[in-house]
């Protein structure tokens, strides 16, 4: 099966590029690959899956990595940070292909809803996560989803950057780094300490900014912490 899927994908690929996403139909798909209607659905519940086929899996891989989050000052960080990676690590790994869905879902407004309805799912996905480390209930996780936005926002940056071919996988992976190491530093200070104790958390994550880029992002999150009318440092 994952051969003739693999196939199935290369047709159906192959046609979108000729005659546009609506214009193919599954019956021209599976006589492009060379088998019949059926085994293109045991393969492929529809021809939008065909777009999308590994992305209930990812899901998976992600979530699974973010219910071992802790809640101590660095390990919700650093989860998050892995489970972000994760999901680029998969669309580095399709290479051509994730490019080609690229193209595809920015003509076609169907594919696109869906993607948007994705980036919701993956938003949803780590704020529920990320109350361990914010201790915040549902509903009133306001901290949570501040996060959660920031990194799935700094992820999908550095993505649409190398979809278009701006960065080399390399890249990619430094300018992610870069990404979700300011984002943290720059939010941690607003989760309060476990148990509410009085103190300041810094999380340090690798970075390819230097250290004059990340001070100023650092004096900021600090300052936050500081009780009012506390003079900022120099």
């Amino acid at each position: 099966m994952p051969d003739t899927a693999a196939r199935l994908r290369e047709a159906a690929y192959a046609l979108f590029e000729q005659q546009g996403y609506a214009a193919t139909t599954v019956d021209q798909i599976a006589a492009r690959a060379g088998v019949g209607r059926s085994t293109f659905f045991r393969a492929f519940g529809s021809k939008e899956d065909v777009i999308f086929p590994d992305h209930d899996a990812l899901v998976a891989r992600v979530a699974a990595r973010l219910e071992t989050l802790g809640s101590g000052p660095g390990s919700a960080p650093i989860g998050a940070t892995e489970a972000a990676r994760i999901v680029l690590e998969h669309y580095l790994a399709e290479g051509d292909l994730a490019r080609a869905r690229y193209r595809l879902t920015a003509s076609v407004p169907t594919l696109r809803d869906r993607e948007v309805s994705s980036t919701t799912g993956y938003r949803r996905l780590f704020r529920d996560a990320l109350r361990t480390w914010t201790g915040e209930p549902p509903g009133d996780d306001l901290r949570a989803e501040v996060i959660a936005g920031s990194i799935v926002t700094a992820h999908n940056h550095v993505l649409r950057r190398w979809l278009r071919g701006d960065l080399d996988d390399a890249g990619a992976r430094a300018a992610l780094d870069r990404a979700l190491g300011l984002v943290l530093a720059s939010v941690s200070a607003a989760v309060p300490p476990p148990g509410g104790e009085d103190g300041t958390t810094v999380v340090v994550l690798r970075s390819g900014a230097s250290l004059e880029q990340v001070l100023p992002h650092l004096r900021e999150a600090l300052a936050t912490d500081r009780p009012h009318g506390e003079a900022s440092p120099a």
